[in-house]
């Protein structure tokens, strides 16, 4: 009986600290992403000299101090590149890549604006495929980056974002930027 109480008791113990944790205020990001991807994304592929990236952009947010808080960063772009010609016509490769990021943000609220910086660290995933062959690659991917949130009305912001995304996919580093907007909902 007593090995069952103290056990009940240091559940509830731990529950309770684990709740602390939890952080109680945050926000969502949703928007479009633009990227300029290196000319070395296709090297194995294809010459080029870079590529136009089109896609979305999404996280969340939660704030362990007002100032500070932790990011899980989602995203997707989508591109094509074609190459010179070849003696067999010109080829066109179609590409997706995908982040998955994880890191520390710090921000400021001064009036209506939110400026912040962060440093997001995780996977890049990039596929890549044409007529005739595909092929793919994933590789740790660091994110360095600011933006500025501009609050529209209470809880909700338009954000404006730019980063350098650095990925080593087909054996060859890249240094993309990416540029994102979109709306902010704020918890």
């Amino acid at each position: 009986m007593r090995k069952a109480a103290r056990l009940v008791l240091f559940v509830f113990s731990v529950a309770g600290v684990a709740c602390a944790q939890i952080p109680t205020r945050g926000n969502i990001f949703a928007g479009y992403s633009y990227m300029r991807a290196d000319s070395d994304v296709f090297p194995a592929i294809i010459p080029t000299s870079g590529v136009n990236f089109n896609g979305w952009e999404g996280s969340l947010e939660g704030k362990f101090l007002p100032w500070i808080g932790v990011v899980a960063d989602f995203g997707g772009n989508y591109g094509s590149a074609q190459s010179a010609p070849i003696p067999s016509g010109s080829s066109r490769v179609d590409a997706k890549l995908y982040t998955v990021l994880f890191g520390p943000r710090v921000s400021v609220s001064v009036g209506r604006f939110t400026p912040f910086v962060h440093g997001l660290f995780g996977v890049g995933h990039i596929s890549a495929s044409s007529s005739g062959f595909s092929t793919s690659d994933t590789s740790f991917a660091k994110d360095i980056g600011g933006g500025l949130d501009y609050k529209l009305i209470k809880g909700v912001a338009w954000r404006v974002q730019g980063d350098g995304l650095f990925t080593h996919v087909f054996g060859v580093s890249q240094d993309n930027f990416r540029f994102s907007t979109g709306i902010v909902l704020r918890f």
